[in-house]
């Protein structure tokens, strides 16, 4: 069974087939990758891995709880959220940010932030480069 790249995290994704584009000699991937969430691995902060490409990969919190902040991080991917269900603070570079069901947001690479939860809150972000791969996504502090 692969693994995500440089995690250990074991998952059931085919290896990706290659393609040669005669016209331009260039090597394109051209699989399509499921990912049931019901059967993905979970990361050390809670959050499920979805599907994960060469640039960018999805990962779920699903009922994340209430609480104080965790200390601030900067992480060496941008992220991009959507927000399911309940609420949150984005605080970011001296900015706070109101998180609800429908609302998106971008955390731009290297920028300093936390969230604070204020209800049970359920989000799906997407990250680029892919968070878990060579330690990128694992709890610091």
């Amino acid at each position: 069974m692969p693994a995500y790249a440089g995690t250990g995290i074991a998952c059931s994704v085919p290896a990706r087939p290659k393609v040669r584009n005669p016209k331009e000699g260039i090597v394109s991937d051209t699989s399509v990758t499921k990912i049931d969430s019901r059967f993905s691995p979970t990361g050390e902060m809670g959050q499920v891995y979805l599907a994960s490409g060469i640039h960018v990969a999805m990962r779920l919190w699903r009922d994340e709880t209430p609480g104080e902040p965790k200390p601030e991080e900067r992480r060496d991917y941008e992220t991009v959220g959507y927000v399911i269900a309940g609420r949150a603070e984005l605080h970011s570079e001296g900015q706070v940010v109101m998180l609800e069901p429908g609302n998106s947001w971008v955390v731009p690479k290297g920028a300093s932030h936390t969230y604070r939860i204020l209800d049970a809150f359920t989000a799906v972000e997407a990250t680029s480069p892919p968070a878990h791969a060579h330690g990128r996504d694992e709890a610091r502090g």
